[in-house]
């Protein structure tokens, strides 16, 4: 009599920019990955970003073309998910395209990656009563990176970032983190309203039971 043994789940290591097969579901042990596709002039568009913990399931949404793409050194595992888990991850799907697309449609650019950085922090950094530190360093997050996801240039956000840091706008705590002050300073919400559903806490704060500042 032949005994089958039960199949491992298979396991994946993958580099930054290395692209994740999207039609199995993931289970991310390390890194970060976000969820891409481009218009008919080749311009990224990214639809989500993922950390540590979280699960990826094929989307059904009918975008195409769609990607899933490695920020940094990404570890996962595949994943069954329930009924349940597809339906929580579909909400996030939908609540991080929508969160983005408002800031996408922020003027000037630089006020735009000024509240991408503030999404960043409130989905994957740490929040204090000094504002939100997030590690540029962990999740690979390049110049480049941060213009693919902001719709902007390299150029743009190295700018961009050099002012801020002048301004207070921006604060570098280490070699590889930034704190995002809680006062806006001169890019304040009375002159460029912050989209209100980006104040709503996060996923993984409300399973953490901290609430968004």
């Amino acid at each position: 009599m032949t005994i089958a043994m039960p199949a491992r789940p298979l396991r994946l290591t993958l580099r930054s920019d290395d692209h994740l097969p999207p039609d199995i579901s993931w289970r991310i042990d390390d890194g970060y990955i976000r969820a891409n596709t481009w218009n008919v002039e080749g311009e990224s568009i990214t639809l989500g970003i993922w950390g540590p913990g979280d699960l990826i399931t094929p989307t059904g949404c009918g975008v195409t073309p769609y990607e899933l793409i490695s920020l940094a050194r990404v570890s996962v595992e595949e994943h069954h998910p329930s009924e349940s888990d597809v339906l929580d991850f579909l909400r996030d799907q939908i609540t991080q395209t929508t969160q983005l697309l408002q800031i996408h449609r922020i003027r000037p650019a630089e006020a735009r990656l000024l509240h991408l950085l503030r999404w960043i922090g409130g989905r994957f950094g740490r929040i204090s009563s000094s504002g939100t530190t997030l590690s540029l360093e962990d999740m690979n997050l390049t110049h480049r990176h941060l213009a693919d996801i902001a719709g902007m240039t390299r150029v743009t956000v190295t700018k961009a970032l050099t002012r801020f840091r002048s301004q207070g706008l921006v604060v570098r705590v280490s070699e590889a983190d930034l704190l995002v002050p809680r006062d806006p300073g001169p890019l304040s919400s009375a002159s460029l309203p912050f989209p209100r559903t980006l104040r709503h806490e996060p996923p993984a704060h409300q399973n953490a039971g901290i609430r968004t500042p």
